[in-house]
């Protein structure tokens, strides 16, 4: 895969509550990334970026939630795709020290 599409991969890390627990007690992590991403993709761009070893990929389509505006229009929010990642034991990726 070339560098340019391992780039676009990966749009940038998913930070909520849950996240954070299975960051802690599964040694997992979690992303946003593209909606035509693959898991080889996903697997070869994260190890390549982050120099970590990745033990096992779970992706997931999250819909758009519809929302109404205070004029009473429905509106939608974009569906996306997120990856939980796996990682080898005593890998881990710090997402304070890359910014």
């Amino acid at each position: 895969m070339n560098q340019e599409r391992i780039l676009t991969v990966i749009l940038g890390p998913h930070i909520s509550e849950k996240t954070s627990i299975m960051s802690e007690v599964n040694n997992q992590v979690t992303f946003k990334v593209a909606k035509d991403a693959t898991k080889p993709e996903i697997k070869e761009a994260v190890e390549s970026l982050f120099d970590v070893q990745v033990k096992d990929i779970q992706i997931l389509n999250v819909k758009g939630k519809t929302k109404r505006s205070a004029r009473g229009k429905l509106r939608s929010r974009s569906d996306w795709k997120k990856a939980y990642i796996r990682l080898e034991q005593g890998q881990e990726i710090d997402f304070a020290e890359l910014g």
